[in-house]
């Protein structure tokens, strides 16, 4: 649906004064040009570092110099072509929704629940989606470049339908694996339904995030119930949700578990929530990272080829593939020894180095070129150790929900588990917003004001991020006690 429903690229503007002007663009990557049009003529739009811009040749009402809050720039959508975005996104969600609990839960039953082989099964489960993620990030940006963005959708959506009957005619590799309990009834006609009601819920919810103005940044300092309110209905459906079930879950262990299973349940929740931290600076390559890409890194690969922005995303899994067997026997080597460390050591060295990963891209800004674009080899960098936390932390906390979890509770706990992802992502988004600078049609209007706004707020990811794996490293001892002899 994606692949079909688009239309008409949005078309740009900018308020001034409470009038509205037609905003031209000319030229591509570093050299585009923004213009406002006025009566028919073009004046070049130039942006200043204190967030001011000016028009060059400016005549009549259209003034020469505009303060940063005297300006808004924004564009014209076609409606209908927006509700088919969203419904087309509400599928997918959806459609992900029964997807991905499934799959982990269906790979936690291949093994005994103290076999040391699962932190290994998720760690290569982890390596084939990662070769899934080469060939998308590598592919569909040049499909995107060269044809389109509604190809790059059509491609990925084969790739489904290929994985799709790959699943579907395993045979008895996989028959006596995800069924459902003996002696239920059956449900299909609910599952059916529940799917028809689920779609429209998604799009509104999406919907609602997009008319419901942006979070003013002055809200955070109001506390943190003011700035929730400020949120979309999904951040708060989303935010009292998960603090439901993070809290909620190990109160019902308390009641109604017994001591052991009770302490490694309140231990899966309390790692689960540190997730969230982690997987929130580890979201930023999808915004804020592949954005700083595109406005101030040098991509250019050799002198004939300059990367599109977004395939920097391909470094990540790259070094998920050629890492995950190094990670997946070293483990296995510790595990044989009893040597190897307990998931939540392996989660605060995965914190530091996802902090630590920042705090490299800062310290090789410094050695940004005349356009305020920094060497590729840092990003790069970034991504390396980005790619080393989540080996230390993803699979393993997939892995540890499968071993620490009630066996009812497994299911449940997985969906906690992406529910944590998915706020990881919402706030990743949020402090995205912190990094975004003026842009017109996707450019920013200073590269220097650009590069010292992404640099201030990856400063302070990464010192949260290193901060965050101290905090559970000193919990660690207790942790790993509460886990009972499960590493």
């Amino acid at each position: 649906m994606l692949a079909f429903t688009g239309g008409e690229p949005a078309a740009p503007n900018i308020v001034i004064g409470g009038h509205k002007y037609e905003v031209a663009i000319s030229g591509s990557g570093s050299a585009t040009t923004q213009y406002v049009v006025d009566r028919g003529t073009r004046y070049k739009i130039v942006g200043n570092e204190d967030k001011s811009i000016t028009i060059d040749g400016a005549k009549g009402a259209l003034p020469d110099r505009v303060d940063g809050d005297h300006y808004r720039f924004g564009a014209d959508r076609n409606p209908v072509n927006v509700i088919l975005l969203f419904v087309s996104l509400a599928i997918v969600i959806v459609g992900n929704g029964y997807f991905k609990p499934n799959i982990t839960t269906i790979l936690g039953t291949l093994y005994e629940r103290t076999d040391h082989r699962r932190d290994v099964a998720y760690t290569i489960f982890y390596m084939g989606i990662n070769l899934g993620s080469i060939v998308s990030q590598s592919l569909v940006p040049l499909i995107a470049l060269w044809w389109g963005y509604k190809w790059g959708f059509a491609f990925a959506g084969v790739g489904m339908c290929l994985a799709w009957a790959r699943f579907h005619f395993a045979g008895k590799q996989l028959e006596n694996y995800g069924n459902p309990p003996e002696g239920v009834p059956n449900i299909d006609r609910w599952f059916v339904l529940g799917t028809l009601s689920a779609v429209p819920v998604a799009w509104f919810l999406l919907d609602n995030a997009m008319t419901s103005a942006a979070m003013a940044r002055e809200v955070a300092a109001t506390g943190v119930l003011a700035f929730v309110a400020a949120q979309p209905l999904l951040g708060q459906v989303m935010f009292f949700v998960f603090l439901a079930a993070i809290i909620g879950i190990p109160v019902w262990s308390v009641l109604s578990l017994k001591a052991e299973e009770r302490d490694r349940m309140i231990v899966a929740c309390v790692l689960t929530f540190f997730s969230v931290v982690f997987f929130t600076l580890f979201e930023q390559a999808g915004s804020s990272m592949t954005l700083f890409a595109d406005r101030n890194t040098d991509l250019r690969i050799t002198g004939a080829y300059v990367m599109p922005a977004g395939q920097v995303q391909i470094f990540n899994p790259l070094f998920i593939v050629a890492c995950a067997p190094l990670f997946s026997l070293a483990w296995n080597w510790l595990g044989k020894r009893g040597w190897e460390p307990s998931v939540p050591l392996k989660f605060s060295v995965g914190l530091m180095l996802a902090g630590l990963g920042f705090l490299v891209l800062v310290f090789g800004a410094q050695f940004h070129g005349g356009a305020f674009r920094v060497p590729l080899f840092w990003l790069v960098f970034a991504y390396f150790l980005h790619s080393l936390g989540e080996l230390c932390l993803s699979p393993v906390g997939l892995s540890m929900i499968s071993k620490l979890s009630v066996p009812k509770t497994v299911g449940t706990m997985f969906g906690v588990w992406l529910l944590a992802t998915a706020m990881a992502q919402y706030v990743a988004g949020i402090i995205a917003q912190f990094a975004s600078t003026e842009t017109v049609a996707g450019r920013a209007l200073n590269a220097q004001v650009s590069l010292n706004t992404y640099l201030g707020v990856f400063q302070t990811i990464g010192i949260a991020g290193i901060c965050s794996g101290i905090v559970l490293l000193l919990l660690w001892p207790l942790l790993k006690k509460g886990m009972h002899g499960i590493r």
